[in-house]
């Protein structure tokens, strides 16, 4: 249809309403950005962690707002058949020189959502595919900043980096920094590139996670391209050091694993920040990068078009995931699509005294908090319709037996009305059962690790069990079965009574009083360390974990206010560990 055929006062009132909805959206999206600076400067680590709840929550009332106005303001003839159709032409007007149009389309859906019926869920009535490009959407000021060390010197484009971005705070010793970055840059390159005509350092405007702030860019250099990321980070006294340089592709994607709490940056053109990010990350995919730059609903409906062309370009089917059957959660895959699909069982194991709403907050939860690397992260989706064809009859099975209220049948496509997808990872439990004697060694110090690094960010999983962590394909193990996580400071964590007679220890029945956050950690022995090889390796590295007193002292300290430095890169890699501190 053209848009200037049509000719509805309603459907462009209606238009401009949710556009201005967005736009209010975005703009405070942009302030918990800004405002991030300015909490980095002042070291309010705790004002950084509100901010990133709040932000979490922010879209959706948006969205709400959006929906409810339309209701209010334009009633039923808002859901009118003939009336949906033009409103989304008025909208497509409105992006045309927009400087977030992929977002504000990802909004319009949402709005959609709220008001259609799922039969519209097509591209006449929303945007099932996007409209208009963000290809060459200027932004001021642009994207990144460009350096030209030809013309000033390599230190001297550094040092002026370092600079320019504008912090109140002095650094300890800027010349020591600058120093380290050059050295270890020679290091890595072992000699120097031949200088091409076009040389030049391109700079992003500073990431925000954490207590650390992040310097992104890379060198063009003729053809070649070198990425590289600088932490930054208050020292003792307030002043700002340069941690390290990352300067490998790999190690640069792990700063935006999706284990990790996502990052606040302003951007006026987020197309531009992503293409720039994926030009250093390649592997990174777009649904990923945008989710880690705070906009997840943007990356949830890029990774749902990416799953529907590779359903169309795939014959496999939907199989129950392989390894040990969870009491809550149903949990199926695809073999050739890297991610598993999680879905709330109505009726859960006999062990487990929680409900649906409860575990829906649990994966909530994990959303707000620091995830330290050791925290999968979530897509949620509501009504997701897949292709009936490619569920296997066990899996459909299964749903029908353990999940029927969270499933629709059509002829052709089952509905699911709750999901939440995961990247795909190998159970511990069995990559245990396939490892040699040396790898069994490092995949349980790394999961007593994972243990520890959560526990110090006020995390305590609950259900340790070896089956509810994955080993990622870089061998780290992360924790993916939320239904039993609590804060450390809700859980109160006790040594085991002297038993009043011998005979009662070997009774079935504790002879003590259990409250339900009571935790006896010596009595995680019990269940996780039946194998005489795991068991070994455990005691060697982690035995510490057995004994209430190191969870009563994580306790203390998150108590008292301490917020502990998790880096997402090797200690060793630190300038504080390979130059000293000089």
């Amino acid at each position: 249809m053209d848009i200037t055929a049509v000719d509805s006062p309603l459907a462009r009132r209606m238009a401009e309403a949710i556009i201005v909805g967005f736009n209010r959206h975005y703009g405070l999206i942009r302030e918990y950005a800004r405002a991030a600076k300015g909490l980095f400067e002042q070291a309010d680590w705790r004002g950084v962690q509100a901010r990133v709840r709040e932000r979490i929550r922010s879209y959706d009332d948006r969205v709400y707002e959006t929906a409810e106005l339309l209701r209010d303001t334009f009633g039923a003839d808002a859901l009118d058949d003939d009336v949906w159709p033009q409103l989304k032409l008025f909208y497509i007007g409105l992006l045309i020189n927009h400087k977030q149009p992929e977002l504000a389309e990802t909004f319009f859906n949402s709005v959609s959502s709220k008001l259609l019926d799922r039969k519209y869920f097509n591209n006449d009535y929303v945007f099932a595919r996007p409209t208009v490009s963000t290809e060459y959407i200027e932004s001021d000021p642009p994207t990144y900043s460009t350096y030209y060390p030809m013309q000033q010197g390599l230190r001297s484009a550094i040092r002026q980096i370092l600079l320019d971005v504008g912090w109140s705070l002095p650094y300890e010793d800027l010349d020591r920094d600058v120093a380290c970055i050059i050295r270890s840059i020679r290091r890595h390159l072992k000699e120097w590139p031949k200088p091409e005509v076009n040389a030049q350092i391109q700079v992003l405007s500073p990431f925000y996670r954490n207590k650390a702030a992040y310097i992104i860019g890379k060198v063009v250099n003729g053809h070649q391209e070198y990425p590289f990321a600088v932490p930054v980070l208050h020292n003792d006294k307030g002043a700002l050091v340069i941690d390290t340089i990352l300067l490998d592709s790999w190690r640069i994607g792990l700063l935006f694993s999706l284990s990790r709490a996502y990052f606040m940056v302003d951007m006026e053109v987020p197309s531009g920040y992503v293409k720039f990010l994926r030009s250093i990350m390649p592997t990174k995919t777009r649904s990923e990068l945008y989710t880690m730059l705070g906009l997840g609903k943007q990356g949830k409906i890029l990774f749902y078009r990416d799953l529907v062309q590779h359903l169309r370009h795939s014959q496999d089917q939907f199989i129950i995931a392989p390894g040990i059957r969870g009491l809550v959660m149903l949990v199926f895959t695809l073999p050739s699509y890297p991610y598993v699909f999680k879905l709330i069982k109505d009726v859960f194991g006999s062990s487990k005294e929680i409900d649906r709403a409860t575990v829906q907050a649990k994966y909530l939860m994990v959303k707000q908090v620091d995830r330290v690397g050791r925290m999968a992260d979530t897509l949620e989706f509501s009504h997701v319709a897949l292709p009936k064809a490619r569920f296997s009859e066990e899996l459909l099975e299964e749903l029908r037996t353990l999940a029927p209220s969270m499933i629709d049948e059509e002829a052709d496509k089952i509905i699911i009305k709750h999901l939440y997808i995961e990247r795909r990872m190998i159970p511990l439990n069995i990559y245990l059962d396939r490892a040699a004697p040396e790898q069994i060694d490092a995949i349980v110090g790394e999961y007593g690790t994972a243990i520890r690094q959560l526990a110090t960010a006020n995390i305590f999983p609950g259900d340790m069990l070896w089956k509810n962590f994955g080993v990622t394909r870089y061998g780290r193990v992360v924790f993916y079965d939320y239904d039993e996580i609590e804060y450390m400071t809700d859980c109160n964590f006790r040594e085991i009574p002297e038993a009043p007679y011998p005979e009662m220890e070997m009774s079935g029945e504790p002879w003590y009083s259990v409250a339900r956050n009571d935790v006896f950690p010596e009595e995680f022995s019990a269940f996780l360390l039946g194998n005489p090889r795991v068991r070994k390796a455990f005691l060697a590295q982690h035995r510490d974990l057995l004994s209430p007193r190191f969870w009563q002292e994580k306790q203390r300290r998150i108590r008292e206010g301490h917020l502990e430095d998790f880096f997402p890169y090797p200690e060793s890699i630190r300038f504080c560990n390979v130059f000293g501190s000089a």
